[in-house]
């Protein structure tokens, strides 16, 4: 939390100490430190600080603040404006102070102004939480030592959040931290925890100082101190010699804190000024919700909802786990919890989360190879008496260099378990036009995906007469017309005349005053497939299903040029 870099202060001193008395009193008012460890927070980049969403839309901030000069002012007059504030904690004056307060009004003015930016809506995060456990209202002012006011400050040791709480101490408040929540980043959950631990570090000590210095390096290194310094010494400078390096910069940059955040005009800071007002509410979120889905809906920007919700690590609410809050500026809450439904729809494919997943048994993996879907298929193979390579090829419709390049064998040797890769390479499923055929003899154009089996198609005979086309077109305008006869979305009737069959049945004429009887469709078979073996070709498969090459290449999309292989997969009928 603390910066290891060593600055020079305004004593000419060459011992680290100097003590100027002995009793406490003037002990805190003349100490000297030929050194001073300042908060790791001064560290804070203020360039980046000023791309917080927070400060570009709500706050207005002098651009000119770095090259303006600070306002000489006396020792006496810091010790006069000290003695003026409204505080319970004592704050005392020394070097080491001044120290300080220099560096926020010399070189760290934009630090000082951007806080006071941030200041506008956290401090009454902080007050709230300090007077629910009787606690100063000047503790407001440790966070600004501690994080320099940014939720999602990490320290070099793990320190994280307005507080810098380090994980076992935030544990053991009760604060959540996980992969996906943590609320040491959640103002106010942090803050609560905090007021509560400042309290009990003072039931221990009864001394705010060593509250504080606690608060810093751990109950034990203040302990510690206090043993070192002899029984009855319970006061923050009479340890401070005892205390590790960063600690002894922490009460005095506690009070420079308080000073610059109070006087901050009387050096010639401006204020950061409100550009508008940020009024926020919170609406417990019962399901999980990322970001952007709130974003896309309620046309809220991301950065403004992780500004207000900077204890949600990854952009989202696991709302369905337990109840989390959601912030929101005051006017957007009804407007979430109108359309909640509807940003947990949005982009839910995007979002989702398994939550349960058969592994693959690695035996069939499918792939795009453009027109066509190769699947892979693993089987194993123990070698018997008498087979060879060639024999248990043959046996799944491979070649023999197949197996030996999978296996890396150059012979069948009996009791070797071999691998079998099979491929089968199948066209994908295209659209196709379909013709539905109406009553008036209009043609109506639909069209079914492949793979869609939401009609039964039946034999029917259509007059070649009516429909001119040469023999495999028969067939195809045959079966569309089929498709829309059967059609759930098209209510077409086939009128058929006298002596034309349907589905192998004579409709007859109905007789006078009685409906004609319509017989009830067969359904077609369903498509056969080949897998192509070596040395085959589209006219032998075509002979030996009994159908005709022209046929073959139709229904799979190929022409008289094209190629097939061992394993591709055609439909035959």
């Amino acid at each position: 939390m603390l910066k290891k870099t060593i600055i020079s202060l305004i004593s000419a001193v060459t011992l680290p100490f100097t003590f100027s008395g002995q009793n406490v009193l003037s002990l805190s008012q003349s100490l000297t430190d030929e050194t001073v460890v300042l908060p790791e927070s001064f560290e804070t980049d203020t360039h980046r600080m000023m791309q917080n969403w927070y400060l570009k839309n709500y706050t207005v901030l002098d651009a000119g603040i770095e090259y303006s000069q600070d306002v000489p002012t006396s020792d006496a007059t810091i010790i006069e404006r000290l003695s003026h504030m409204p505080v319970e904690i004592e704050m005392p004056f020394n070097s080491v102070v001044r120290s300080i307060i220099n560096a926020y009004t010399q070189r760290r003015r934009s630090l000082v102004q951007n806080m006071l930016g941030m200041s506008i809506y956290y401090n009454p995060i902080f007050e709230e939480a300090l007077e629910s456990e009787g606690m100063p209202m000047e503790l407001k002012y440790l966070p600004v030592i501690e994080s320099a006011l940014n939720p999602t400050a990490v320290s070099r040791v793990g320190a994280t959040g307005l507080w810098q709480f380090m994980l076992p101490t935030a544990k053991g408040l009760g604060l959540e931290v996980n992969s996906v929540v943590d609320e040491r980043r959640d103002p106010v959950r942090s803050s609560q925890m905090a007021a509560k631990y400042l309290k009990e570090l003072y039931t221990i000590y009864g001394d705010w100082s060593l509250a504080i210095a606690a608060y810093n390096c751990g109950p034990g290194n203040v302990n510690k101190a206090l043993r070192r310094a002899g029984e009855g010494t319970k006061d923050f400078w009479a340890i401070y010699p005892f205390l590790p390096s960063e600690t002894r910069g922490y009460v005095p940059a506690f009070i420079a804190a308080n000073y610059v955040m109070t006087y901050y005009n009387e050096h010639g800071i401006k204020p950061a000024v409100a550009r508008r007002p940020i009024v926020t509410d919170s609406v417990h979120v019962k399901k999980r919700v990322h970001f952007q889905q709130i974003s896309d809906v309620l046309k809220i920007p991301v950065e403004e909802i992780r500004i207000l919700n900077p204890q949600y690590r990854k952009d989202y609410i696991p709302g369905d786990i337990k109840p989390y809050p959601l912030v929101l500026p005051s006017y957007q809450i009804y407007s979430y919890i109108m359309s909640e439904d509807s940003i947990v729809a949005h982009d839910a494919a995007k979002y989702a989360r398994r939550s349960v997943v058969e592994p693959s048994t690695g035996t069939s993996v499918t792939r795009e190879d453009g027109d066509y879907l190769v699947t892979e298929t693993t089987k194993y193979h123990k070698v018997k008496r008498g087979e060879t390579l060639s024999s248990i090829a043959r046996k799944y419709g491979v070649t023999v260099n197949s197996i030996k390049k999978t296996n890396k064998v150059k012979s069948a040797k009996r009791g070797r378990t071999l691998k079998i890769v099979i491929v089968e390479r199948t066209p994908k499923p295209k659209e196709i036009d379909v013709t539905e055929a109406t009553a008036d003899g209009s043609m109506i154009q639909d069209s079914i995906h492949g793979g869609e089996t939401h009609v039964d198609i039946p034999d029917i005979a259509v007059d070649t007469d009516s429909i001119h086309a040469d023999s495999e077109n028969d067939s195809i305008m045959i079966a569309t017309a089929q498709a829309a006869a059967q059609s759930d979305n098209c209510q077409s009737v086939i009128e058929a005349e006298a002596g034309h069959t349907v589905t192998g049945e004579t409709v007859s004429e109905p007789e006078p005053g009685k409906e004609a009887v319509k017989p009830a469709p067969r359904k077609s078979s369903q498509p056969v497939y080949h897998t192509v073996r070596k040395g085959e070709s589209p006219a032998r498969i075509a002979k030996k299903y009994g159908t005709t090459t022209a046929r073959i290449l139709k229904l799979n999309g190929l022409t008289s040029k094209s190629k097939i292989h061992p394993g591709d997969k055609l439909r035959v009928r």
